[in-house]
């Protein structure tokens, strides 16, 4: 039954890559091979587990799908209706000069998705990274190659931050590094994010002229891009002082918005902001149901139990580099918590290091984080096959990156 299972979830990898191919939705494919494998695992259970505990193990995994879906159902309304309006791409265009050249453009758009990351969750990065990058106009390769910078900045962005990336936040929890010495995580982090750059930047000898729309500031748009960046600081230190879920915070965000335009838009014959919600790509969320499911299962059964079993085999530092290349294939969410849950015996510096690995180690794939997906559902033609094209960048600015955390540990616990 476990060989099942796993066929079961390479299968759904399988669609997922040959998609151009099959030209099926990856939605579709996920979602059918993602509850497949639950109804699989309560007709036969495995090792003899009982229907309540296959029960508790399905409510965990659907509430962690829940929390995501609202907390992406409210960021992507904001920035449904800011890229409606065109304020999101007006305010970035007015912060750029009318002519830059397209090297220049490269390494502005990975700052600003390293900067931002940091700042706000990754979902909420990659959206308005992408946004950016779309706005430009350019030609359909150079629009992926600084897709698939945002995606790597974004995760890298998010490492050295307990508000910025889930698995730092629990490997901090659990007293395995501090706060202080995760912030030196950022520089590893940036320098690898600057050699991708720069490794995309060649031969971008072209330069973009900016093409601004004349866009209407009305006091209803001021008022949700400001609320926007509200709902995004408070989500941050809301979860620092008081521990509150980002979810919470960003549903509150988003009943302000509705209630904000129903205030200001009330004797004016305009579309509810209600409809907004309608805008939201949801076969990137029924994507998002299906693999999370998919991976539900793949802890269920105990293949990520196995996957710690690394550490037995070779040195920590290698485990841990090879963990971080096994994220791109499974969320890092559960194999951290495994990991934690295993009772590995690391040093502070080798900590350091897997926090970087399984952070952005999940960039080599488009699947392989949630950056990934998102980016994957808005630029048209960002296929996995394609993304790809670049994964021996990837590996190798991953690679720079994961030995400049090791130093950094070494120099930091020397």
């Amino acid at each position: 039954m476990t060989i099942l299972l796993l066929l079961i979830a390479l299968a759904a990898f399988l669609f997922i890559a040959l998609e151009e191919v099959t030209h099926i939705n990856k939605a579709k494919t996920t979602l059918f091979f993602g509850t497949l494998a639950w109804l699989i695992l309560f007709l036969s259970p495995p090792h003899g587990a009982s229907s309540e505990s296959l029960n508790e193990a399905l409510g965990e995994n659907l509430m962690e799908i829940a929390s995501l879906w609202l907390f992406l159902m409210a960021a992507m309304t904001f920035v449904a209706f800011l890229n409606q309006k065109g304020l999101i791409e007006s305010i970035i265009h007015r912060c750029l000069p009318k002519q830059i050249s397209e090297r220049r453009v490269t390494f502005l758009v990975a700052a600003f998705a390293f900067v931002f990351s940091s700042l706000s969750d990754n979902i909420t990065a990659t959206l308005v990274s992408i946004t950016l990058v779309m706005s430009l106009g350019l030609p359909k390769n150079r629009t992926m190659r600084l897709a698939v910078l945002s995606v790597f900045a974004v995760n890298s962005g998010g490492v050295s931050l307990i508000t910025g990336d889930v698995t730092t936040l629990m490997i901090f929890l659990e007293g395995k590094a501090s706060i202080d010495n995760l912030l030196w995580l950022s520089i590893p982090s940036f320098c690898s994010v600057l050699l991708l750059a720069s490794l995309l930047s060649i031969g971008s000898n072209n330069i973009v002229v900016l093409q601004r729309k004349n866009v209407e500031y009305d006091k209803t748009g001021l008022g949700i891009a400001a609320l926007f960046l509200c709902t995004i600081l408070a989500t941050i230190l809301l979860n620092l002082i008081a521990g509150v879920p980002p979810v919470l915070t960003f549903l509150f965000g988003l009943s302000v918005m509705f209630l904000l335009g129903q205030i200001l838009y009330r004797d004016e014959k305009r579309e509810s902001l209600l409809d907004y919600v309608r805008l939201i790509e949801y076969d990137t969320l029924l994507f998002f149901l299906g693999i999370l499911l998919l991976v539900g299962m793949l802890k269920d059964i105990g293949v990520l139990d196995q996957m710690v079993k690394i550490y037995d085999l070779l040195p920590t530092e290698l485990a841990n580099y090879f963990l971080g290349l096994l994220s791109a294939l499974v969320d890092n969410v559960p194999l951290t918590a495994a990991l934690l849950k295993a009772g590995i015996m690391m040093n502070p510096a080798q900590w350091l290091s897997l926090t970087y690995a399984v952070g952005v180690g999940g960039s080599l794939l488009v699947i392989g984080s949630a950056a990934g997906i998102v980016a994957m559902s808005k630029v048209n033609g960002l296929s996995f096959f394609r993304y790809m094209k670049y994964s021996f960048l990837l590996l190798l600015c991953y690679s720079v990156g994961y030995v400049g955390s090791l130093l950094m540990g070494q120099w930091l616990y020397s």
